[in-house]
């Protein structure tokens, strides 16, 4: 029996995962998508729910990042509005706050001028007549509210509605799908795969790997060995509390360290993340969050909303994938990597880390690298017009 053959083989369910299965399905290529379990299973159900242009990022002077962001989330607000919604986010300005009004100020015009300053991009000083109504924010020391609008969303859901995009474009998914191992020849990858009706062989002429945390094990498995970027795992816990905030998300800032803190809605209760620290197990499948992380979140949660008591109702955490490199994981850039086989053409691209919000756009950019080795093929979609939906 002859072994079937794709264009685009992609290996992890991820949002960058399935948003590389309907770009190059988008693009007029055969795609097959394989995931070892459920789709979003991994950190892509487990991120702080939120599009968004990521304000902090200018703090870093990754403007790139924030521009292409705020323009991804401006797609997904048309493209997806029954997954993506407008809502509020406060920034509250204490006494003790490391960033004065001012630096707040600052940042948050430069945010709406990358945001094209239209009306959706403006932000405002709340009144101080206005602060007894934030959901019991404290106000204590407090010298000024600033607020502005990004977007909040189901991760998982969203990441299921762009793999169905996929689909209707002709791409193939296996899941569960456990990846075995993948040969290289002379033209593309003779991959092997377990589902459920035992092992499987496919052939394709280029390989993506977007399997987040477990990006380096996928490369083991590959003859000959990719090229593999040394990187850190660092997990993001978050945890969800009984009581509705119900005015929008607060951006605060941990009172132990200055680090940014989401306080937010979440289906009738509140969500409050992340943390950022250093992932020291062997399994990525086995990350949860640690009790020191629980505490932490749920210190700031009180600190900034003291008369709330609400009781814990559940806690969850994601890896991130970072290049290794030096100093604080919090001030380590957000940018993806995409890091290439060898070969002056080339058929293999390890997608490492990235945004939710970026995930379209981090796509286009595979592609784009993938494009010499892939046939002539017509385009038959534009992925920044497809809508999505539940």
């Amino acid at each position: 029996m002859t072994a079937a053959t794709y264009d685009v083989v992609v290996i992890g369910g991820g949002i960058h995962g399935v948003g590389v299965a309907q770009a190059a399905a988008a693009a007029g290529y055969s795609v097959l998508l394989l995931e070892q379990k459920t789709l979003a299973s991994g950190t892509s159900s487990r991120s702080s729910k939120l599009i968004h242009g990521g304000l902090r990022y200018l703090e870093g002077a990754q403007f790139g990042l924030v521009r292409e962001s705020l323009r991804e989330r401006e797609i997904l607000l048309r493209n997806a509005p029954e997954l993506v919604r407008r809502v509020p986010f406060y920034i509250p300005v204490y006494s003790s706050t490391q960033r004065p009004p001012w630096m707040i100020r600052a940042g948050l015009s430069l945010y709406a001028l990358f945001g094209g300053l239209s009306r959706d991009t403006r932000f405002e000083s709340v009144p101080r007549a206005r602060w007894e109504n934030l959901d019991g924010l404290d106000t204590r020391n407090l010298l000024a509210v600033y607020r502005y609008e990004d977007a909040q969303t189901d991760d998982a859901l969203l990441t299921q509605a762009v793999m169905r995009s996929a689909q209707t474009l002709s791409a193939e998914l296996r899941c569960p799908a456990n990846f075995l191992s993948a040969i290289r020849d002379e033209t593309g990858y003779r991959v092997h795969y377990l589902d459920n009706s035992g092992e499987q062989t496919c052939h394709t002429g280029s390989l993506v790997n977007a399997a987040g945390p477990w990006a380096n094990t996928v490369l083991d498995r590959i003859t000959p060995r990719p090229p593999i970027l040394t990187v850190d795992l660092v997990q993001g816990a978050h945890i969800l509390v009984e009581g509705e905030t119900r005015h929008g998300v607060y951006y605060v800032e941990a009172p132990s360290d200055g680090r940014a803190v989401f306080v937010m809605p979440w289906k009738g209760s509140t969500l409050i993340g992340t943390t950022e620290t250093p992932y020291d197990g062997n399994d990525p499948g086995a990350v949860r969050a640690r009790p020191e992380e629980i505490s932490y979140l749920h210190e700031t949660w009180q600190h900034y909303f003291p008369n709330a008591h609400g009781r814990l109702l559940d806690n969850f955490a994601g890896l991130r994938v970072l290049p290794q490199g030096s100093g604080s994981v919090f001030r380590r850039s957000r940018e993806t990597v995409l890091h290439p086989d060898n070969t002056y053409r080339v058929r293999l691209v390890t997608v490492y880390g990235g945004k939710l919000t970026g995930y379209r756009a981090t796509a286009s950019k595979v592609m784009r690298l993938l494009r010499p080795s892939l046939p002539l093929h017509a385009a038959v979609a534009d992925t920044a017009k497809l809508k999505l939906s539940l």
